[in-house]
């Protein structure tokens, strides 16, 4: 298997402080949907040479028809339910990682991030993850372990919820403007 330690890119979807139930598989697991900018040539080539070794490794170079492709483009991609991703996939690639243990979460400094709150989706950073491929039930494909993760900077947080502060930071009197209920 080989490993890859990305360049800088984004965190989102981030689950590392606590597994969370998969609704394929019904494990437990700690994964993110890392986004790399189309620019860092470098790391995407890591990448897709991780992913030819690990098909190399368990093929032999004879490889099955319709090989799942774990490198997204984040312009072309959409969500299940056929909607466009988010604005901030744009001009990237994303893979998704995971594993059913707690990766090593580190900051700029390699210094260990224990709260869950300080490193959350929307932040950047890079994580090392190693290339695998399998084969279930007709499905076959590259996938990618992720092993650990360290944050460079904050960003943007992506799919948070509201703060209590913006919520009830008005008046507390809403008029009801001749509304009877």
């Amino acid at each position: 298997m080989t490993k890859v330690v990305t360049g800088k890119g984004r965190f989102s979807y981030l689950n590392w402080a606590t597994a969370k139930k998969n609704e394929l598989s019904g494990k437990e697991e700690f994964s993110t949907e890392f986004l790399i900018p189309k620019s860092d040539t470098d790391t995407i080539a890591n990448l897709k040479s991780a992913m030819k070794a690990a098909l190399d490794k368990k093929y032999n170079g004879k490889y099955p028809p319709n090989l799942r492709n774990p490198l997204r483009d984040g312009d072309t991609e959409v969500k299940q339910d056929g909607s466009p991703l988010g604005a901030e996939y744009k001009g990237h690639y994303f893979i998704r990682c995971k594993s059913n243990e707690q990766p090593g979460v580190v900051d700029e400094n390699r210094q260990s991030i224990l709260i869950a709150n300080e490193f959350v989706s929307g932040d950047y950073g890079r994580v090392s993850v190693t290339a695998y491929a399998y084969s279930q039930v007709g499905n076959n494909g590259v996938a990618f372990w992720l092993n650990n993760m360290q944050r460079l900077e904050k960003g943007e947080p992506l799919g948070t919820k509201s703060s209590a502060v913006d919520d009830f930071g008005g008046s507390s009197a809403q008029p009801n403007n001749g509304i009877p209920f």
